[in-house]
């Protein structure tokens, strides 16, 4: 997949929601998506019940936006693509239009319809949504 990734969609960041043990068989090392010239972030998040941190929501969605700027496109991913990366990508939304949490995880849901961001991760994206957008939700 990583070929595609990287011809088809432009892909030079990679960022990892999964903690070491759940890609060490499965999944390209750090040192493999530098081989292929993708540059990867690792923000380890417990699979289920585990929340991202708010500073590790800060740094990937700087990271994406970082890409962004540089024209390139970020691939954001966990084991089921349901709950932690859903939560990044659902901040990376609330930083680009200031959607409340509500709006990005259902703008989410409208395109992937299997996303589960539970109480806790959407606890937590208000949080960032009161500090990038500066009001209570």
């Amino acid at each position: 997949m990583t070929k595609q990734l990287v011809e088809a969609e432009n892909v030079r960041g990679v960022i990892t929601m999964n903690e070491m043990y759940e890609t060490k068989y499965f999944c390209n090392s750090a040192e493999e998506w530098q081989a292929a010239g993708v540059e990867q972030l690792r923000l380890s998040t417990v699979d289920l019940t585990g929340v991202p941190t708010l500073e590790n929501l800060h740094r990937g969605v700087e990271f994406a936006l970082k890409h962004r700027e540089q024209g390139s496109s970020v691939y954001v991913h966990c084991k089921a693509g349901r709950s932690r990366s859903a939560t990044l990508a659902a901040a990376y939304l609330i930083r680009l239009h200031c959607w409340t949490p509500e709006e990005a995880v259902q703008n989410l849901a409208s395109v992937r319809p299997h996303v589960l961001v539970r109480s806790a991760q959407l606890e937590m994206l208000r949080r960032y949504y009161q500090q990038v957008c500066g009001e209570s939700s």
